[in-house]
């Protein structure tokens, strides 16, 4: 009765976990639809980026519970072929040294090195957990050969997480650094925008970003405070901004999720933003699955996140329905086997 009581109220838990989830996305759609009417504008991109999120957890959570390590093997190698096949799947300058292309390619590259890590802790036999190890290595030496320093970074950064999440013992902790860690990279971006660093430390950080992209970062935190409210308006960004006005990129985005997030929707686009960034390590903890795969799938979306304040990752779909996709698999709770440390928050094997 007491198993069955605990099994109950788990699930009970569970909904009302998916239910916020649920809710934030709501309010986010619903804001972008208000900043549009307010001031104009084309939310149609910020909506189809919702719904490609939305079908990738639930389609996550399918695949999960069906074959919880085919399914994230299955999406690490779809990742790696496309980030592959399509280096710059958008425009503008996705490009600078030494940091190397900071995009969509290696978010998926991220994805994708996740994913492979997740697999490999959901596998049972010893040979094929080294063999999806070595599948996540392979990614991230791909990383490098692309010429991408940071997704190399990131990549090495996921698989070192992953490898070290054996031995935490309550996950809440290592969910709560990887919220402390993307709060410090969002500080960053913020303050190069606002021009507020040191002079050496900011040419420092300029000459690793590029001047151009600093450049629209500059406008970026003009439009927001000059319309902190509602901001410019969803995809308006190129509209208002100096540098894409002088004809300098093409794709008319400040290439920062933050920033082009509090230039077109105002300080509560960032609010909302963030808040689902939140949810989705909430949804972690709360998770069935062991806390080495919960910890490494948080790994793998903070280094997303971190690519998407620097890039321009979100704007482009499989991405964003890929980090659906990878959540979705680390909440979901498998059919063929009994959960791994079952308690949410808890200790994994």
């Amino acid at each position: 009765m007491g198993t069955a009581a605990t099994t109950g109220w788990a699930e009970v838990r569970r909904g009302a976990t998916d239910a916020s989830g649920v809710a934030i996305l709501a309010a986010c759609a619903a804001w972008v639809l208000i900043t549009a009417g307010v001031r104009g504008g084309r939310p149609d991109g910020v909506l189809l980026a919702l719904l490609a999120v939305a079908a990738g957890y639930a389609g996550g959570r399918i695949a999960g519970a069906l074959l919880p390590v085919a399914a994230p093997c299955a999406g690490a190698l779809a990742g790696a072929a496309l980030a592959v096949a399509a280096p710059h799947v958008t425009p503008g300058p996705t490009s600078s040294a030494p940091l190397g292309p900071v995009g969509a390619g290696v978010a998926l590259l991220c994805l994708a090195a996740g994913a492979a890590c997740c697999a490999a802790w959901a596998a049972r036999g010893a040979a094929l957990r080294f063999c999806l190890r070595a599948l996540a290595v392979g990614i991230t030496v791909t990383a490098a050969v692309l010429g991408s320093t940071a997704g190399f970074v990131a990549c090495a950064g996921v698989v070192l997480c992953s490898l070290a999440a054996a031995f935490v013992r309550h996950r809440g902790l290592g969910l709560a650094g990887f919220a402390c860690a993307m709060a410090l990279v969002a500080a960053m971006a913020w303050t190069v925008a606002d021009d507020a660093l040191p002079e050496g430390l900011s040419v420092s950080l300029e000459g690793q970003l590029g001047a151009q992209r600093v450049r629209m970062w500059h406008d970026a935190e003009d439009l927001v405070a000059a319309h902190p409210a509602f901001g410019v308006g969803p995809g308006r960004f190129g509209d208002a901004s100096p540098t894409v006005t002088e004809g300098l990129l093409t794709d008319g985005k400040p290439h920062s999720a933050l920033l082009q997030q509090a230039a077109e929707q105002g300080f509560a686009g960032v609010a909302l933003l963030a808040t689902a960034f939140c949810w989705l390590l909430f949804a972690l903890w709360r998770s069935p699955r062991s806390t080495p795969v919960a910890l490494t799938a948080g790994a793998a979306l903070t280094a997303l996140a971190a690519v998407a304040t620097v890039g321009n990752a979100l704007s482009v779909t499989s991405v964003t329905a890929g980090a659906g996709l990878l959540a979705g698999m680390a909440t979901a709770r498998p059919l063929t086997e009994p959960p791994e440390g079952a308690v949410p928050g808890g200790t994994g094997p």
